[in-house]
This record gives C-alpha cells, sequence and structure tokens, in this order.
C-alpha cells in the first residue's frame, strides 16, 4: 500500500493534519506532506479531505507463482512460565482438524527457553514435526524478540496456513508477524474451514458488534494468518 498527495487538488486547510492520529502530516508552503515513517495508512486523513487530494493505493498482487512452495500448516505455540499454554494446544488439535483437507504437514513452532523438553507431547498432540527455538534469554516474553524470531520461522519453513490462540501474547505477535510477511491475518476467529479446490483458509469472526457472523479469506498473500479465540474449538 501507499498514499500520495495529489498537489494540485490539496488546498492548504489542515484537516487532514487534524484528523492524523499519528501526527504523520504536516503543512509545507500550504500543501500536506505525510511521513510516511509515521504513517499507518489508516486513511483517516482520506475520508476527512474534502478536496479528494490524498489517495491510497492499495497495492493487490497476484496470485504468486510460488504459491505452490508454501505447504502445510504451522501453530505458534506458547509458554507459560515452563509449561504448554493449554490454548496452544487447543489449537493444534485444529490444526490435525483442518490438515485432513490438506493433506499435508501440521508443523509446531515453540519458542523460549526449556522448548525443547515439549517436543515430544507436541507430537503426541498430533503434530508432524516441532521446530523449537530454545535461548536463555527467551524466558520473558517480549512482543517484538518472539515476533522476529517466528517471522523468520514462517519464511524458512513457509506453511501456507499460520494459526496462534488469541491470547493476551497471541494477539501481541501475530499482528507484528503478519506486517513482517505483508501477508493477511484475522483476529479473534470462532470457526475455521478449508477450501480444498483452491487451499484457502475460510475464516470466520464476529462483526458488527457481534451482530453478523464474517467468512474472511486471504487469497493473494501466503501464509494465511489467523488468531482464534480460546475454548471455541
Amino acid at each position: 500500500m501507499a498514499i500520495n498527495v495529489i498537489i494540485n487538488k490539496c488546498a492548504g486547510c489542515s484537516l487532514c493534519v487534524k484528523k492524523c492520529p499519528f501526527g504523520a502530516i504536516t503543512m509545507k508552503e500550504k500543501l500536506a506532506v505525510i511521513d510516511e515513517n509515521k504513517c499507518n495508512l489508516c486513511g483517516a486523513c482520506a475520508d476527512a479531505c474534502k478536496f479528494q487530494a490524498i489517495i491510497i493505493e492499495k497495492k493487490v498482487s497476484a496470485k504468486a507463482d510460488d504459491f505452490d512452495s508454501f505447504r502445510g500448516i504451522g501453530i505458534l505455540v506458547e509458554l507459560i512460565g515452563n509449561k504448554l499454554n493449554s490454548a496452544s494446544l487447543e489449537m493444534l488439535g485444529e490444526a490435525v482438524r483442518l490438515n485432513e483437507k490438506l493433506k499435508d504437514k501440521v508443523t509446531a513452532f515453540i519458542i523460549g527457553a526449556g522448548s525443547k523438553s515439549h517436543c515430544e507431547i507436541l507430537i503426541k498432540y498430533g503434530a508432524d514435526r516441532v521446530v523449537y527455538v530454545e535461548d536463555e534469554n527467551l524466558n520473558i516474553l517480549n512482543d517484538e524478540i518472539f515476533s522476529s524470531v517466528f517471522s523468520r520461522l514462517l519464511k524458512k519453513y513457509k506453511p501456507e496456513i499460520a494459526l496462534s490462540a488469541a491470547t493476551a501474547f497471541g494477539r501481541a505477535v501475530a499482528p507484528r508477524v503478519a506486517v513482517a510477511l505483508r501477508t493477511g491475518m484475522t483476529a479473534d476467529c470462532t470457526e475455521l474451514s478449508i477450501d480444498e479446490e483452491k487451499r484457502e483458509l475460510k475464516q470466520t469472526r464476529p462483526a458488527f458488534g457481534g451482530n453478523i457472523m464474517a467468512t474472511i479469506i486471504c487469497p493473494n498473500h501466503r501464509p494465511q494468518m489467523a488468531t482464534v479465540r480460546p475454548k471455541v474449538m
């Protein structure tokens, strides 16, 4: 995505400056200037502009030629202290169920001090393989560090679907990873299913205050990411 100011349409009214929640817009010589390092592409400025001088271009990639290189399902396993979070085991069970349609591998990614000791139980719960990153410096849950590690694991192993529980930790890590990988993510899902023909993850979650259920797909990017509410599977 990209954001641009159309110079010959900008009237210098500064309304966009007032509406930007990130302080990313300033006025220079009566023209709006956007600091892309601060801009979050939220669209508030474009909505506020009465002169349609700010446009956000959504660059939707074509079907990636290397989609075939993405295979299987990966889940992020969360440790609480030195114990497996039951919500992660719930996610593993759901991944195994979804994989009945994909007929590939389920990979459990576990990050943290002492993670190696949990590999056997994850295999017993249905993982085809376990990838662990163990280091004493990972004994404290740090969103940025864990997001960086998980992003690199997903780039290396390339699952077509990446899931995590919508715990406080999962909600902090998963969006950062989605941004780093430039892919889509649906938060707080209550149901998941597979379109077998397209190998697309159908992600269902409440919308509009819970009045309707929305089913979301990510057809143009991989991995397809979702967080799932604990205890709904």
